[in-house]
């Protein structure tokens, strides 16, 4: 009798595990948010709007991180444009948000500010519905998996990897940013979309928004490791890590790693786009600039830096660079990508594991 799923999803996660997830939700997702709202701004124990903006933003790029090692740490898939899935979800979100300013915009008008500006007479065909919540979020689902599954398809099916694969990423995200880029295309120009208003019709800077959010980004974030534990300690992680290892002989065996490394690629794609809707309301803009190329590139310094086919090792490891991050381009702006630079050399160099891995090997010399 086969084991239903509910049991098979619950028991691939260890006791550990499950402990450390629900001592991380419990913190995220209860305690935060309430000392957020409910104590008073002049108490110690508050916790201020920086606090919680920074751990939402944090949360979204360990989302991102994670999807990442799906393909790259377990598939073997090094994508250097999943920046352009991360912003996709982004603008499809932001338009539902620029719906919602209404007239409260600069111009008052029903149009968003810069169409007004740019002397647009009325809404563009693809913006029809983005004033639903409900269709906004579909789309954030839609067209980033549109997307990957269709470059995915054509580029497995040609059997390009490697090198190959990451160089052509780089120039799909960097031809989307200069897409994006242009004011006739109704997504902002270079500017993108900014000065969101309200969601579902509350104020989107209001503390209970923002601690909802944060909440959000965390629930996502447990939900995505626990799928991604499910996934990978299945017979289908095992055929996936199998691929990314010896990809001609699971061929043999009779395998077709054509649909393994589509279904990852497509569900990495849409993760990271959750991860841009959520990332939008928080930071409050969203531009051509998060496509950049060395965005994502980044996104595989945080996977390398906490270690590849960990799943926890990228949540470290985005956790450690963009708090760095924070830090360094305020009190050193200037070394900051000197900085990022280092420390991908060191890892590679030393670390080839993450952080993950040399807490591994740490702990096992302490109990030889």
């Amino acid at each position: 009798m086969r084991t239903p799923f509910i049991v098979r999803f619950l028991n691939a996660t260890p006791r550990a595990g499950w402990i450390a997830l629900g001592v991380f939700a419990m913190v995220t997702m209860v305690l935060l948010p309430v000392l957020h709202v409910y104590v008073p701004h002049d108490n110690p124990l508050h916790v201020s709007n920086y606090v919680i903006t920074l751990g939402g933003k944090v949360m979204c790029y360990a989302i991102v991180a994670v999807a990442m090692d799906l393909t790259w740490g377990y598939a073997g898939i090094l994508s250097l444009g999943h920046g352009v899935y991360f912003a996709l979800g982004g603008y499809a979100f932001g338009m539902y948000l620029m719906r919602q300013i209404g007239r409260d915009g600069s111009y008052h008008s029903n149009l968003p500010d810069f169409m007004v500006f740019l002397d647009w007479k009325q809404l563009p065909w693809y913006w029809s519905g983005s004033d639903s919540f409900l269709w906004a979020v579909l789309l954030v689902l839609v067209v980033p998996a549109l997307l990957a599954c269709l470059f995915g398809f054509f580029a497995f099916r040609s059997r390009i990897k490697g090198v190959y694969f990451s160089i052509i990423t780089q120039a799909l995200t960097y031809a989307a940013m200069l897409f994006f880029f242009r004011n006739e295309t109704g997504f902002g120009g270079n500017n993108g979309f900014t000065d969101f208003k309200r969601i579902l019709g509350y104020d989107i800077t209001s503390p209970g928004m923002r601690s909802i959010l944060f909440a959000l980004s965390a629930l996502v974030l447990t939900l995505t490791l626990l799928l991604g534990r499910y996934l990978m300690t299945s017979k289908f992680g095992r055929v996936l890590t199998a691929i990314r290892d010896a990809e001609s002989r699971v061929m043999f065996l009779g395998y077709d790693p054509l649909y393994y490394k589509l279904f990852i690629w497509t569900l990495s794609a849409m993760l990271c786009a959750i991860a841009g809707a959520l990332y939008v309301p928080q930071v409050g803009i969203i531009n051509p600039s998060e496509m950049s190329p060395a965005n994502s590139i980044e996104i595989a310094i945080w996977t390398a830096v906490g270690g590849r086919a960990t799943l926890v090792g990228p949540v470290i490891g985005a956790a450690l660079v963009n708090l760095s991050k924070s830090y360094f381009t305020v009190a050193f702006p200037e070394y900051w990508l000197f900085f990022l630079g280092a420390l991908f050399v060191m890892v590679t160099l030393w670390l080839p594991d993450g952080v993950v891995g040399l807490w591994k090997r740490v702990t096992q010399k302490a109990r030889a």
